[in-house]
């Protein structure tokens, strides 16, 4: 098809004619697809029910290391799951604190715990007049709604096929101390599915901040989540830090709720041994132990990096097939419009970013709901939900199946093409 661009003015509202017409059939199916949300489908669900019985009235409670998992204690985790998690976010051991059901609540606690009592004895950022975040955009609405709960000004920064741009990052890092930390998803990111170069996680390492606090909030929720075999390599970043003389500078966060259940997984925490024991002061206030038993649990059903691996590739057979549905379609049927809009080709991770014509993303996603396709709301990739080009559009292939996933596919290039024409027609 002749591309959009330099079409008619004619053509261009024959097309639009002719799509209408699609978009009102589209209405009539009555459908009722999600793409909003990067939930694990119920068949990667029901992978994991052996864990249910892993352990069981007949398994002795008692871990190899000697800790009964049904009592208090064990602040950081049982030893077992914390090599379990160390090997996961290739971390040394001795770095890694293991936590509850998710990492959303570490992160969250993190943040409070540094604007309530401030970081490793600096001042708390609660008293402070100003305190600001480095955010990579696209990125993920939940780190941004946390920083904006606690009155954090959040500063947007463009990302590359590299990762985040990391002169602006160093620009903002070394010349303002009200800059206490950035967010970042390094490995198949949320949403746009890249993985952050060996050079990028080095400038990162090599960060030389104003302020003594800042951190680098490095959530490596899709460390194991390959779509390939050949899947991405992520530099260590605890490592990097400590050889570039700056072993405080990152937490890191990772767990296995898109391995095992949603919510009823396993978190943890690396970090410098410093900043693991300014997390425990609190940590003791705060709980006696987490959830050992279902620590020892997953140690039991995984046993171990390979066992979270062999897994990880049964999820991928679920999830490819999906991901591909998608992009076969946006390939086939976006024909005319390759230079007007984009979209990401991730290896792993639980989306794909798209960017439409500038000044569309809102209304492709309210067309797409009028037709019962939901989508991650236009602007939830950015801080404060303010796209400034209203343009990305984040996708999660993951629940519907992939029928259902083709179907939703159809409907969403539906949407684009319409809006992209009317847009076009707006500015001839």
């Amino acid at each position: 098809m002749k591309s959009y661009k330099i079409m008619t003015r004619e053509e261009l509202q024959a097309l639009l004619d002719e799509l209408k017409k699609g978009f009102v059939d589209a209405k009539g199916k009555g459908l009722s697809l999600n793409m909003a949300r990067g939930k694990p489908a119920a068949t990667q669900l029901n992978m994991s029910m052996g864990l249910l019985d892993a352990f069981n009235s007949r398994v002795d409670p008692v871990t190899p290391s000697g800790i009964d998992t049904r009592n208090y204690g064990e602040l950081i985790g049982i030893p077992e799951a914390q090599r379990l998690m160390a090997d996961m976010m290739g971390a040394p051991y001795e770095n890694v604190f293991v936590f509850g059901n998710a990492s959303l609540p570490i992160m969250y606690d993190t943040i409070s715990r540094s604007y309530t009592f401030g970081v490793n004895g600096s001042t708390p950022w609660c008293k402070l007049p100003k305190v600001k975040f480095l955010c990579p955009v696209p990125g993920y609405d939940r780190h941004f709604a946390i920083t904006e709960l606690f009155g954090i000004e959040m500063i947007n920064i463009p990302m590359d096929e590299n990762g985040p741009d990391m002169k602006l990052v160093e620009e903002y890092v070394k010349k303002d101390d009200a800059v206490k930390g950035i967010w970042c998803v390094p490995k198949y990111s949320n949403p746009a599915g890249i993985t952050y170069s060996d050079d990028v996680v080095r400038a990162f390492a090599s960060l030389k901040p104003a302020a003594e606090d800042f951190r680098i909030y490095w959530d490596n929720a899709y460390a194991v989540h390959d779509l390939y075999d050949e899947g991405d390599e992520l530099l260590d970043i605890i490592g990097e830090c400590e050889k570039a003389g700056n072993p405080d500078m990152v937490f890191e966060f990772c767990s296995t709720s898109k391995i095992s259940f949603s919510g009823a997984g396993i978190a943890a925490m690396a970090s410098s041994k410093k900043n693991l024991e300014w997390v425990k002061k609190t940590m003791a206030i705060q709980t006696i132990g987490y959830d050992k038993m279902n620590q020892y649990r997953h140690v039991l059903y995984f046993k171990n990096l390979d066992g979270i691996k062999s897994h990880m590739r049964k999820h991928a057979d679920i999830m490819r097939p999906k991901f591909e549905a998608v992009l076969d379609c946006f390939d086939k049927e976006l024909e005319g419009l390759e230079d007007l809009v984009a979209y990401t080709r991730p290896r792993g991770g639980y989306f794909i970013s798209f960017n439409a014509i500038p000044g569309t993303a809102k209304k492709i996603v309210a067309m797409c709901k009028e037709a019962g396709v939901t989508l991650t709301g236009a602007g939830a990739t950015f801080p404060y939900g303010k796209d400034p080009e209203d343009s990305n559009i984040r996708i999660a292939p993951s629940f519907p199946d992939v029928d259902e996933m083709r179907m939703a596919a159809e409907i969403f290039v539906l949407c684009v093409k319409i809006a992209s024409l009317e847009k076009l027609l707006e500015e001839k």
